[in-house]
């Protein structure tokens, strides 16, 4: 049963996402290349003093992605730390300097790691005008980044890759505001609360007291997973009944992670003028996602390891409405998307199992990745695979029509090295300082041993791809954490977009080299596989000794 039950929830999945695939594909290509504005958009235009017709070149491109992010980080960071005198504090105190930085370049960068609960730490006012706005720019800034890399492709002869603001400003209010208003109507219909209520006490069958928090829920909730931002209303998350009631309301949520990610190949082929090339892109993605999501169910259905053998089962630390099959789908969708989300405990896991979500991220999320992020990851990974297949058969190596000189493979290769090398620094750094590991063994890990080794392995990782779930038996809300994770997340979000953005500049300033019998096909089955196994072994290579030391070690034992 629990086959048929697997079988049945994937296919629902893999149904509707194929269903929107084309249309919303081509919806989002429309957006991007679209020469008419929108009424209210032009309105915007005049306030800032933007020309939409006048497109940047990959510099001031770049200068306006951080300059906005960077504004972004002071307004949230300013607003928790004045908290006590906003409206709807519901008179909580401001947090410390350390986690208000923390949760800022969190929220700013995508990744919504919370080192702290939500509901008795933030009022309303900061929520919605702090952490709901960056909910939905940060996640128009990841997919406008990636629009500027395709450009790049499909561009000739150009000293342009568009123009930041109205593709921030397009991405905003085209894609992310209607879906998630839709979004959020469904699940207030399933059952997720929206209130203003603050805290509730009520009496229990048992007579004694309880507080319940309220707040509204639903409205974060939708673009916290359609922008695969991942912070919950709740320090349950996806697991809390507020957030996400019932099973349908579960697989409805995985559509909305998944929605715009395994979308955008389309939006890629689109105006890269060759459809072809998006399915490969999409290929390489759902066989990436299908491995996954069936090796972590088949481990955590086993049962096998230390959590399952303490509590008796593979259920400990999920929900009963979900069950297995739920929370791995879950799962795999979550730390695939970079959402970070969760509708189960990941450090309940199976230590095999609780592997799996960290090797989603470790692959550098492009299965199929975040908003935006997504795409442009797995484009450098392309770039990276027909490089090596030039150096094969022995030419100059050609994607879509743009030579892969020096210049762009060094800044594919340093993109590829940004990520892996603020993971193993920030973990080894942990256990390496006398003072820092005495802090995180005594203060953070909850698990001592190779299982809180697993832990702070989970931690960086989930930093450094801006990912933003955890195991949860790290407390992370401590000077050292805080501040380190912030810089990984800072330097894990804004460094790769650096790259992006110059090989963007790079590819769109040459000219279309044609097609010749030595040009190695991009859309069909061998780039397929070898796009598949550099993506792999990318990732193989480079933590294979780091998690031998964690959850290889644990699930050995």
């Amino acid at each position: 049963m629990t086959g048929v039950y697997a079988l049945l929830a994937f296919a629902t999945v893999a149904i509707i996402m194929g269903v929107l695939y084309r249309p919303f594909g081509d919806y989002m290509a429309w957006v991007y290349t679209s020469r008419r504005d929108w009424k209210v958009e032009r309105g915007i235009y005049k306030i800032i003093g933007v020309d939409a017709r006048s497109e940047q070149s990959w510099q001031a491109y770049l200068r306006s992605v951080l300059a906005f992010s960077a504004i972004g980080v002071l307004i949230v960071y300013g607003l928790q730390r004045l908290q006590q005198w906003l409206p709807y504090s519901l008179g909580l105190t401001a947090p410390s300097e350390h986690l208000s930085f923390n949760t800022a370049v969190s929220f700013v960068t995508n990744t919504n790691w919370q080192s702290y609960s939500p509901e008795s730490t933030l009022g309303y006012t900061v929520q919605f005008a702090g952490l709901a706005v960056q909910n939905f720019v940060s996640a128009a800034v990841g997919i406008a980044v990636a629009i500027a890399l395709v450009r790049g492709f499909a561009y000739r002869r150009s000293g342009t890759v568009g123009n930041f603001w109205v593709d921030l400003i397009r991405g905003t209010l085209r894609i992310l505001l209607p879906i998630a208003v839709v979004g959020a109507i469904v699940l207030m219909i399933g059952g997720v609360i929206q209130n203003f209520t603050g805290f509730t006490t009520v009496t229990t069958i048992t007579g004694a007291t309880q507080t319940i928090p309220g707040g509204p829920t639903a409205s974060q909730e939708a673009i916290k997973l359609l922008g695969t931002n991942g912070g919950g209303f709740f320090n349950a998350n996806s697991s809390h009944p507020f957030e996400n009631p019932a099973a349908w309301t579960s697989v409805f949520e995985v559509l909305l992670m998944l929605a715009i990610p395994f979308s955008l190949p389309r939006t890629f082929g689109r105006i890269v003028g060759d459809n072809r090339q998006g399915y490969a892109i999409l290929s390489v993605m759902a066989i990436l996602y299908v491995a996954s999501f069936s090796i972590l169910t088949a481990l955590e259905s086993a049962g096998t390891g230390t959590a399952p053998g303490l509590a008796g089962g593979a259920m400990e630390g999920k929900e009963q409405r979900f069950g297995i099959i739920g929370s791995t789908l879950f799962a795999t969708t979550s730390t695939g998307t970079s959402t970070g989300a969760v509708n189960s405990m990941h450090d309940s896991f199976t230590a095999l199992g609780g592997m799996m979500p960290m090797l989603n991220m470790m692959l550098g999320e492009v299965t199929p990745g975040g908003v935006g992020s997504g795409i442009y990851a797995i484009l450098i990974l392309a770039v990276i695979a027909v490089f090596i297949s030039g150096l094969l058969i022995g030419r100059t190596p050609e994607y879509l029509g743009k030579k892969i000189g020096p210049r762009e493979i060094k800044l594919a290769a340093l993109y590829i090295l940004v990520m892996p090398t603020l993971v193993l620094v920030g973990t080894a750094l942990s256990f390496a300082i006398p003072g820092i590991r005495e802090e995180v063994e005594s203060t953070s890990i909850w698990n001592p041993g190779i299982h809180g080794m697993s832990e702070v392995l989970y931690a960086f990782t989930s930093a450094a791809n801006n990912n933003g779930s955890a195991f949860a038996g790290l407390t992370a809300n401590t000077p050292w954490l805080n501040t380190a994770l912030g810089v990984a997340m800072l330097l894990g979000r804004f460094v790769p977009i650096v790259f992006v953005l110059a090989l963007a500049g790079s590819l769109a300033a040459q000219d279309k080299v044609p097609s010749t019998s030595g040009t190695l096909p991009t859309h069909r089955p061998m780039f397929i596989g070898l796009l598949t196994v550099v993506t792999v072994l990318v990732t193989a290579l480079t933590f294979f000794p780091v998690l031998a030391l964690g959850p290889l070690a644990e699930g050995l034992m």
